[in-house]
Order: structure tokens, then C-alpha cells, then sequence
């Protein structure tokens, strides 16, 4: 007793190991930002969301459906990227009466605008100055994860499941983790095998970029605008049958492939299709946007149902799809033998858990640690991610 009573002071009186996390995702919404706690096992502490301006979402936007751009302006969205973080990282300290030298490094993705693993040179390119970010917040940064893995053969994604592993694994439950995002990814975490990670498709970029077109919001909220439409079952066979979805992991996707060109395209197929069935079929706006629900939903599921295992098997959501509740009854219906939950019932918020990811994965730079999954991502090693912009 006495022994434990010891142990018990000293860990109580150990000092944080605080962390920060940046996100900004495929949404484009903005700047998700979580404070994580290393002293011990790693305890997401705060976490805060700051959205992205108007202005340089409609640019980031462009360029990632147009693909081509001048050189001056991709330096100058690069700066402003920074800045924006900057700004993120002062209010989140000024808000919770903390100070720079308070956190140990900022782990921050950058925006993603392009990412090619299967190409004749894969590459990925994040913007956002990691060296302003570190000069202007007196913070260690971290940055530029998904290139080291890369360059040793992997998908340089999903780099999250790693983090998964570390913190939702039981030895009781085959535990997916299924992050519904602008892309819907799941980390697979069964007990003693290797993690299997992989982006399954379009989780909310297609929804969000939909009703931005008809109805000039940035994201259906709880999907009431989808749940006044009808899904087409000729429109979701068509979605369907992209080949991506028959492609094995690891693999990996963005708005680079599911965009609104390319969903545009799929829906005047599938009208061609309905009007030589029948002239008085339409689809309206609406009946595309629960579509798109049911694509998020079906392409899941299928993932899922390829699982095989005796154990009990455990769901948890995370994401700005969680929130949905159009999709999430679509999982609890079609998922009866599954627990399905989410990451909240394991102290972490669904909105933040990437961003507590990254923080995750600058304290394993700055140790040194391993942080991808062969496994998941297909690289010959295992290795530390990242590189490091000191402060100073």
C-alpha cells in the first residue's frame, strides 16, 4: 500500500507534456487545434476550431479543382496558409491563459492541395510556411509528415492509425476507428496483428460541396437538407462504380479524384440513363445529396463486411460525419452485429481526434519514435515522421 501510495504522488505531481495539434482537412472548413497531454498515457486536454476565412477557401478551392496554378500564387496561399495558422495558435493560447514556452511543439498538417502516391513520381504537397508558423508562434513546429514515408514506398496516408493504435486498442474487441471527414478513413485494430489503414471514399467533401452549389451553405447540418430528397439507386450504382472502391489497401484518395466535376459528370450520366427509362424521371438536387448520404454509407459498410473475425466487434466514429445523424442511422441499421459508438466514449471529442493525431505525431518525432504503419500505408520501414522548424 504504501508503494502505491508513492507511485500515486508522483505521477499526480509530474509535470504536462503539452502538445499542439493543427488540422485543416479536406473540408476546408477551417482550423481544428487540440491541446495534448504526453506526461503519461496521451489525454487530450482542450481543443478549440477556428474557421477559415472565406476568401482563401474559395482560392484553396479553386486550386485543388483546377489543379494548375502560377508559382506566385502558391507561395503566396503557402504565407497566408501560415499566418492563418499563427493566428489560430495565438488565440487558442490567449483563450486558455497559456504561453509559448508552455508547449513543447505544434504539430501542424498543413493543406493538403494535392496528393498522388500512384503517379509516375508519387508525390503529396501540404501548404502552409512551417518556418513562419515557428517563427511567429516561438514554438517548435513540425511538419511535412507524409513525405519521408513516401519517399520509402508508401501511400504517405492514413497516417492517423498509428495514433488509433495507441490510444483505442483492447485486446476484447476487433476496434475500427472510422473517421468520417471529407474522406471517410478507417484504421482496423485487431488484438496482436498488424493494423490495416485505409481511405474507403468520399465521406463530406461531395455533401458539403453539393449543397454549397444549391443552396450557398458550406455543410448540410444533421443532413436535414438530404432528408427531403429520395435516394436513386441508379445514381448510387453509378457513384459506386468508380474503380477506387475495388482497389485493395493500402490506398488512399482526396478531392483530387471525388470533386464536383467529377460528380457532375456521374449525375448527367445517370440522367442520360433515367430519361431513356422513362421521360418523366428526374432527379432533383435534393435526391443527389441523399445519394450522396447512402454512397458514404453503402461505401462504409461494404469496407466493413469484409472483416473477419470471432471477436466482438466495435465501432467508433469520429469526424464531422458522426454529427450526422442520416448517416450514423444508416450505419447502426446496416451494422446490427456491430457496437457502434463513438470516439467520445474514449475522452476524445470527434472533431478532434485528427488534430490530436498530429499533436501524437510530433511528440513521436521529437522522441524519435516510429509513427507510420507499414501495414497501412505500404513504406518499407517504420520510421519517425516529419520534420522539425525550431523556434529559434
Amino acid at each position: 500500500i504504501y508503494n502505491y501510495r508513492i507511485l500515486n504522488i508522483k505521477i499526480i505531481s509530474m509535470k504536462p507534456q503539452y502538445y499542439l495539434g493543427m488540422m485543416s482537412g479536406t473540408s476546408l472548413d477551417g482550423v481544428d487545434v487540440a491541446l495534448v497531454d504526453f506526461s503519461l498515457e496521451p489525454r487530450l486536454i482542450l481543443s478549440d476550431f477556428f474557421p477559415m476565412p472565406e476568401n482563401l477557401c474559395q482560392k484553396l478551392t479553386k486550386l485543388i479543382q483546377i489543379g494548375e496554378t502560377t508559382l506566385q500564387n502558391l507561395g503566396e496561399l503557402d504565407h497566408e496558409l501560415a499566418l492563418l495558422y499563427c493566428d489560430c495558435v495565438h488565440s487558442f493560447l490567449q483563450k486558455y491563459n497559456l504561453i509559448p514556452s508552455q508547449i513543447e511543439a505544434i504539430g501542424c498538417h498543413g493543406q493538403t492541395v494535392w496528393h498522388s502516391p500512384a503517379s509516375a513520381f508519387p508525390f503529396t504537397m501540404q501548404l502552409g510556411d512551417m518556418n513562419l508558423l515557428a517563427a511567429k508562434t516561438r514554438i517548435s513546429v513540425i511538419g511535412d509528415f507524409r513525405r519521408k514515408d513516401m519517399a520509402l514506398g508508401g501511400q504517405g496516408a492514413p497516417l492517423v492509425p498509428a495514433f488509433h493504435k495507441a490510444v483505442f486498442s483492447n485486446a476484447n474487441f476487433a476496434t475500427v476507428v472510422l473517421n468520417i471527414g471529407g474522406i471517410s478513413n478507417v484504421s482496423i485494430l485487431l488484438p496482436n496483428q498488424p493494423v490495416i489503414g485505409f481511405d474507403i471514399g468520399p465521406g463530406n467533401t461531395l455533401l458539403d460541396q453539393w449543397i454549397e452549389k444549391h443552396q450557398g451553405l458550406r455543410y448540410d447540418k444533421n443532413g436535414d437538407w438530404a432528408s427531403k430528397g429520395n435516394m436513386n439507386q441508379v445514381l448510387l450504382d453509378e457513384l459506386l462504380n468508380e474503380p477506387f472502391f475495388s482497389l485493395p489497401a493500402p490506398k488512399s484518395t482526396g478531392r483530387e479524384l471525388f470533386n464536383l466535376d467529377w460528380l457532375i459528370g456521374k449525375v448527367e450520366k445517370t440522367s442520360e440513363k433515367l430519361t431513356a427509362l422513362c421521360s418523366k424521371i428526374t432527379l432533383s438536387p435534393e435526391d443527389v445529396q441523399a445519394t450522396l448520404v447512402e454512397l458514404t454509407v453503402t461505401s462504409i459498410v461494404n469496407a466493413l463486411n469484409q472483416l473477419q473475425t470471432d471477436l466482438p466487434k466495435r465501432l467508433l466514429v469520429c469526424g464531422g460525419g458522426a454529427k450526422n445523424s442520416l448517416i450514423m442511422r444508416g450505419l447502426h441499421d446496416n451494422l446490427l452485429d456491430w457496437q457502434v459508438g463513438t470516439t467520445i466514449e474514449q475522452g476524445f471529442d470527434i472533431d478532434y481526434v485528427e488534430a490530436a493525431a498530429f499533436a501524437w505525431l510530433a511528440y513521436c518525432r521529437m522522441n524519435n519514435l516510429p509513427a507510420n504503419l507499414p501495414s497501412v500505408t505500404g513504406a518499407k520501414s517504420a520510421v519517425s515522421l516529419g520534420a522539425i522548424f525550431p523556434k529559434d
